[in-house]
């Protein structure tokens, strides 16, 4: 089940334009760094070079793209279990996403974030958001800032462009 949040109004900061939106951290931490929007799941499992830091599923939407120092923004993932040790392995390189944000909880994601945390020290946020507000966070903000100062709290995603 999805959560439900509200979309927070838009607002000029500095002649730019920002939406906030609230989400469910699985996994805390801050991040920002431009948005990659991969509209259909990817499987870390042979369909991510950790070591390259490339999408590698040659049927992928996104294929020859990095995920590193992103913020990457999937609706979930797919595949194997063993796609949370390839998204844990990116991490440590340097060549996965900064942060993340799904539409749907996925165990598997969530697995290689908090593994990367405990294993390597390194944090990088995941969040879930509502349905609706997935569909915002996909059409607004060339970048996103993640603020998930608690696992399994709330957090805010902010989008500016």
């Amino acid at each position: 089940m999805n959560p439900s949040f509200d979309t927070g109004a838009s607002a000029n900061r500095d002649g730019k334009q920002t939406v906030i939106v609230r989400a469910e951290a699985l996994a805390s931490g801050s991040a920002s760094g431009p948005k990659i929007l991969l509209a259909e799941p990817l499987s870390f499992w042979g369909g991510y070079d950790a070591a390259r830091g490339l999408i590698v599923e040659q049927t992928h939407p996104a294929f020859g793209r990095s995920l590193a120092r992103t913020i990457m923004v999937m609706p979930h993932a797919k595949g194997s279990s063993s796609s949370s040790s390839v998204l844990a392995e990116a991490i440590r390189n340097g060549t996965g996403p900064a942060g993340i944000v799904l539409r749907e909880r996925d165990l598997i994601i969530a697995i290689g974030v908090i593994v990367a945390g405990e294993l390597y020290g390194l944090s990088v946020p995941l969040v879930v958001v509502g349905d609706r507000d997935f569909d915002t966070v996909c059409g607004e903000g060339a970048t996103i800032s993640i603020d998930a100062p608690r696992e399994n709290g709330p957090a805010l995603v902010t989008l500016t462009r």
